[in-house]
């Protein structure tokens, strides 16, 4: 008889924040939150349009848990990095709505055995949904905790049948100056599209993560709808949005912050409190919520506590080198 054992960081089932807690205390964070911010920023209105998003069916995933509390859906759709929409935290959920994400097709490039242009309901359709909580780390020092709900980034990339060619995952996000102001400014330093890449080990891993909706339901616009990436022991900025390219290569792809400043953002970018970026410490990080007045600042936790599942990935590599 084969006894799986469960990761260190796992909880019980009963631990788990039942789905009408999630939704009531969503629904009473907007409440107060958004309606008071709509009036200085109209923008913001989005959030709670979008709480009418249709639910989505999906199994808990105990086993990707954590017990730490969940971040409040009003700061997971309102405080977000998505440059293509704005420099500002706010921009994103102001703009984002412009941004068409049905009908969504997702192109599929290089290394592989099934090329092509794949509507994204047939490329999801084969798998069931499952939802994971998993903690989010900023390069900024600021967290959140937050339930997804998607599948598995190996399933996708097992059914696209890379070949043994294929050593790392590239990624692009939408490109649509007309729909994200962000990319016609003349201020942008992103030369756009938005890059990702993944060595494919990586990708494979158990932790990485399709995402599809968070709290249940589909994903807003500003947080990477209607699919994005989550690698939960790589800071965030791994975790692209709004994928409408995914391509096996044979070398390894230049990643868009890597471009931009290859001193301050490496092509691993693994969450590792011993390794600073050149203008701040990285060894703690303000957990949202958190104000001026009450900050909640909590350590910082090398692979983000995902040692267990990634470290070995990283063997015999000097990660203050290949950061």
């Amino acid at each position: 008889m084969i006894i799986k054992q469960r990761p260190s960081w796992a909880i019980s089932e009963s631990e788990v924040t039942p789905e009408s807690i999630y939704l009531n205390r969503r629904k009473f964070m907007s409440g107060l939150a958004v309606t008071a911010a709509a009036m200085a920023i109209p923008g913001l209105t989005q959030a709670a349009e979008n709480q009418g998003k249709p639910a989505l069916n999906y199994r808990k995933v105990v086993d990707y848990s954590t017990d730490e509390t969940a971040t409040p859906y009003s700061d997971i759709t309102r405080y977000n990095n998505f440059y293509e929409f704005g420099p500002s935290k706010e921009d994103p959920a102001r703009h984002a709505g412009q941004m068409v994400v049905d009908p969504w097709s997702v192109e599929v490039e290089g290394e592989c055995a099934r090329p092509g242009r794949y509507a994204l309901e047939d490329l999801l359709k084969p798998h069931s949904y499952q939802e994971r909580i998993y903690r989010l780390r900023c390069v900024e020092a600021w967290s959140m905790v937050i339930p997804w709900v998607g599948v598995p980034l190996a399933d996708i990339l097992k059914q696209l049948e890379p070949t043994s060619k294929a050593k790392y995952v590239y990624f692009e996000t939408l490109q649509n100056p007309e729909q994200m102001p962000g990319q016609r400014s003349l201020f942008s330093t992103i030369d756009w599209p938005y890059r990702e890449g993944l060595r494919m080990d990586e990708a494979m891993n158990e932790l990485s993560f399709l995402a599809v909706g968070l709290y249940g339901k589909e994903l807003l616009n500003q947080n990477g709808a209607p699919i994005r990436l989550v690698v939960p022991w790589k800071y965030g900025f791994k975790s692209i949005k709004s994928i409408v390219k995914i391509r096996f290569m044979k070398e390894r792809p230049m990643t868009s912050w890597e471009m931009i400043a290859p001193d301050e953002y490496g092509f691993y970018a693994n969450v590792n409190p011993e390794v600073d970026h050149p203008r701040w410490s990285q060894s703690r990080e303000r957990r949202l919520p958190s104000g001026v007045f009450r900050p909640n600042w909590i350590e910082t936790t090398k692979f983000n506590g995902y040692g267990e599942q990634v470290a070995g990935l990283y063997k015999g590599m000097d990660l203050a080198t290949f950061y």
